[in-house]
């Protein structure tokens, strides 16, 4: 655990032990622990064993008819075993934080502060939007890290939402990103949703400054840190299939990188078909295009995927994704059986890709999933 982690960590305790004074009556407990088993076809990716535990403590008060407060801690604990041979098991670990606010809410108006996660969009495999998170579909826990910052939201009774965020002390790449945002610089951004017609459009924007120290080729300007402002459009409707768009567009303010510009599109739809259980379909097209201008052309990259979900009864669920990306006419394939218990969930995955896996290329542990091969997981939820 890091220096800043363990500050991070003393400082939970003492808000976890100073609300249980006071607040006990609303204190609540749970968790998770997972084990997994991921077996490669490829010589050169080992097998690995992995153990994680999420433990979540929460306390709650009312303070008044109308307004609440209430705290949420939880830690990350993981450790794996890559398996070299019988005698050679390679382990690694760590605790880390996973979710750690405070909030202050009522029916129309939330304040939250603190370690949280921040997403939102409509697109569902492959998101423009996913720029505080890193939620895999591929992955039936649905983890991400979460992000430092305060996020204050307010509902009108028409369900238009405003969203105004801050973020602070992140030092680490988020969603899509490969360059982290200067720790000691604040980030700040905002959303506005409202209704249209049968679903709802929404506007989002976010500032940060990029910490370049070490990653420009030549001579280092003398501003290391690089504006970035990013703008985005999403809607979606249910015009009996769902339906929507993202839209992204980024623009990093500096002569000092190959490309400056860099925008995004997804569209997709979705639809259950009354075969047996119902069969649902989700189908996206994504294209991301990094250039010098606004208008110009760069490098672009662009997938579509499918996804089918059924359930093949009250225990048993089959999810299938398929990937296919137009640039290098690879496909992407991956298959989950899920079976469900009250407590208890055991997840079969197979998968089948390319040797070098360009699908969410900035995820932690997409190796993994590299070339062909198996994961087994079972889940207890206490």
């Amino acid at each position: 655990m890091t220096g800043r982690y363990l500050k991070w960590f003393f400082a939970g305790a003492v808000l976890f032990l100073l609300s249980t004074a006071a607040f006990s009556q609303t204190f609540a407990y749970k968790g998770l622990v997972s084990s997994w088993l991921t077996i490669n076809a490829d010589t050169d990716t080992k097998p690995q064993l992995g153990l994680r535990c999420l433990p979540e403590f929460s306390l709650g008060k009312a303070l008044s008819q109308k307004y609440n407060f209430d705290v949420e801690f939880s830690l990350n604990a993981y450790g794996t075993g890559t398996i070299n041979a019988l005698d050679d098991v390679h382990t690694e670990g760590k605790v880390k934080p996973y979710r750690m606010w405070l909030r202050f809410s009522s029916s129309q108006f939330e304040a939250r502060l603190g370690l949280q996660k921040i997403n939102f969009g409509s697109a569902s495999l492959l998101r423009p939007l996913m720029w505080f998170d890193r939620i895999d579909p591929r992955d039936p826990l649905q983890l991400t890290d979460g992000v430092y910052g305060l996020l204050m939201r307010y509902y009108f009774l028409d369900n238009t939402n405003i969203w105004v965020w801050g973020l602070y002390g992140n030092d680490e790449p988020k969603g899509w990103e490969t360059m982290s945002s200067d720790r000691k610089s604040p980030e700040l951004g905002g959303r506005i949703q409202t209704p249209l017609g049968k679903g709802e459009i929404a506007f989002s924007c976010h500032h940060r400054e990029i910490d370049v120290k070490g990653l420009l080729q030549g001579p280092e300007p003398d501003n290391i840190r690089i504006p970035e402002n990013r703008y985005a459009l999403d809607g979606k409707w249910d015009i009996g299939i769902g339906i929507w768009f993202e839209t992204s567009l980024f623009h990093q303010q500096t002569e000092h990188l190959p490309y400056t510009w860099q925008k995004a599109l997804n569209v997709g739809m979705d639809y259950t078909f009354n075969i047996g259980n119902g069969l649902n379909v989700i189908g996206e097209h994504f294209v991301l295009e990094a250039s010098r201008d606004v208008f110009g052309s760069g490098e672009a990259t662009k997938f579509s995927a499918l996804a089918l979900n059924y359930p093949l009864g009250l225990l048993d669920n089959i999810t299938g994704i398929l990937y296919y990306d137009w640039e290098n006419k690879d496909f992407y394939n991956f298959l989950r059986w899920q079976r469900t218990y009250d407590r208890w969930s055991f997840h079969f995955m197979a998968f089948w890709n390319p040797e070098r896996f360009r699908v969410y290329n900035t995820q932690p542990g997409n190796n993994l999933f590299a070339g062909k091969g198996i994961q087994v997981m079972a889940v207890f939820n206490y």
